[in-house]
């Protein structure tokens, strides 16, 4: 029996000796994992700062051609600057050289006919009265035209006749013309200001009247001869 309870406490001393062992063992396994990891990190640590290094001869390297390349815009901007004055020198001979604006007017044909012509404003007719004789001596002979206002019942017809008078007369010593020979090329009668008045009439009430006004004008030509 002795020596069954002595070899079974050997048994457990070495089993306990082989856990103890393992234990040891275990924990110097993470303390080393820990002390790796730290040299690790220093060592990723050196690369990183080594390579920025490269990176920046690797930038200092294009520097040199970027100033290289700074050069030849300074030679362009000369030669801008020899081309700008050239270029004003033109315009400036451009604004010489600028044509006068053609006139308006429509230049005149030395074959055309000449026109006399007269005005009488601030007649003290209406307009519409007017032009009802107006449209009967349009386009006719100066005789005619004279004959017809001479026995016309309107009273505007001795204005527009004295009208055409004047316009012979202004044919005959501005542009030696005979009068007799000319026509009614055109007569036109426009608005001219209306005078307003009143009238009293009953219970203190007033009317208005408008007492119209005419501006007449008249063109003659000579008579083409046939």
């Amino acid at each position: 029996m002795a020596d069954e309870k002595d070899k079974k406490e050997k048994a457990d001393s070495k089993e306990s000796k082989a856990a103890e062992a393992k234990a040891e063992k275990s924990a110097k396994e993470p303390a080393a994992k820990k002390e790796s990891k730290p040299a690790a990190k220093k060592e990723a640590k050196k690369d990183a700062v080594k390579k920025p290094a490269k990176k920046e001869a690797a930038k200092k390297e294009p520097k040199a051609d970027k100033g290289e390349k700074a050069e030849k815009p300074a030679k362009a901007d000369k030669k801008d600057a020899e081309k700008k004055p050239r270029r004003r020198a033109k315009k400036a001979d451009k604004v010489e050289e600028k044509k006068p604006a053609p006139s308006r007017r429509r230049p005149r044909d030395p074959e055309e006919l000449p026109v006399v012509r007269a005005s009488a404003k601030y007649v003290r007719v209406a307009p519409r009265k007017a032009r009802l004789i107006a449209d009967q001596v349009r386009g006719l002979h100066i005789e005619q035209a004279r004959a017809l206002l001479e026995f016309s019942p309107r009273g505007v017809a001795q204005d527009i006749q004295k009208l055409i008078n004047s316009a012979a007369a202004n044919a005959e010593n501005n542009h030696d013309l005979v009068g007799d020979e000319m026509k009614i090329a055109s007569i036109t009668v426009d608005e001219g200001p209306t005078l307003r008045r009143y009238r009293p009439r009953a219970l203190g009430r007033a009317t208005p009247i408008n007492k119209r006004t005419s501006h007449i004008a008249v063109a003659l030509t000579p008579v083409e001869d046939d």
